[in-house]
């Protein structure tokens, strides 16, 4: 007989959102006259600008033309849009990063979760608490955990505070780890980090042979030119971090669906046999 994959029965309560999306709906059914504020999931409130309808327009008008259809797309993503990224939002803020390091995909949570693939199973994995419910869940229905507590909190975990006694900022942890999860600006905090603090992220990590998870699809957002939109704005960080980037906040794709992982080529982890790879 079939078996399933019994992380799944981990979960607590289902995936946050949708969970919180059921419980809303419920309420909403029983009070109907009942003015809501929904800390769910958040969506963009603005239409898709006027460069990416005029560019969608052109792009349909050519898959309906035999002479400019294109079909499969080529598996990083189009050579253009990668040169264009690495160029106007990496090199041109002082990151060292090359098109060949940008992989082009549907989303960033997407993303977020399918990079475990690469990685074992016996990395010891910190996050943030609170922290952005798709970093938890997907070590847990990838295995890289235990069971919840009464506190929802999963064995095997390294949950790393966050609050107003420590700026919304976590610190280093006192244990070696091995996967770091990273968001700023953070979600849900909102919280900023300076180019210092990520500094002591990105020493820490190159001196424990870790890799961070730079979750930056909120980049755009930031409106102070002294703090970093890239993780890759600091010496060191090439060696030991991935970055995810979204555009659904700068450009309201969150139903259009466009994202990209940056992997340098200079990042390496240890196979089973020791060797760099």
């Amino acid at each position: 007989m079939a078996s399933i994959n019994d992380n799944y029965l981990k979960l607590k309560a289902g995936y946050l959102f949708p969970e919180i999306a059921r419980r809303v709906n419920t309420f909403a059914e029983a009070n109907p006259d009942a003015k809501l504020i929904k800390l769910g999931i958040g969506d963009v409130t603005e239409p898709l600008p006027a460069a990416c309808r005029t560019a969608m327009i052109k792009a349909v008008e050519e898959m309906g033309d035999r002479a400019t259809f294109k079909g499969y797309g080529p598996e990083q993503g189009y050579p253009w849009l990668r040169e264009k990224i690495a160029t106007q939002d990496f090199q041109g803020r002082g990151c060292d990063i090359e098109a060949g390091e940008i992989f082009i995909s549907d989303g960033s949570k997407c993303d977020s979760g399918n990079i475990l693939d690469i990685f074992g199973n016996d990395n010891k994995i910190a996050v943030t608490d609170p922290v952005y419910p798709v970093y938890v869940d997907t070590n847990v229905m990838a295995g890289h955990t235990g069971d919840a507590n009464d506190a929802g909190k999963y064995e095997g975990l390294v949950y790393l505070p966050i609050t107003a006694e420590n700026n919304f900022t976590a610190e280093i942890p006192s244990q070696k780890v091995d996967l770091i999860y990273l968001c700023f600006p953070n979600n849900p905090t909102g919280a900023t980090a300076s180019k210092d603090y990520l500094k002591t992220w990105v020493d820490y990590a190159k001196a424990n042979g870790s890799v961070i998870f730079f979750d930056a699809a909120y980049e755009a957002f930031i409106t102070d030119p002294d703090l970093p939109h890239s993780i890759y704005e600091i010496e060191g960080a090439r060696d030991c971090a991935i970055e995810f980037r979204s555009f659904s906040k700068n450009a309201g794709f969150t139903g259009t669906r466009c994202a990209l992982t940056v992997v340098p080529k200079t990042l390496t982890a240890k196979a089973s046999d020791g060797s760099d790879v």
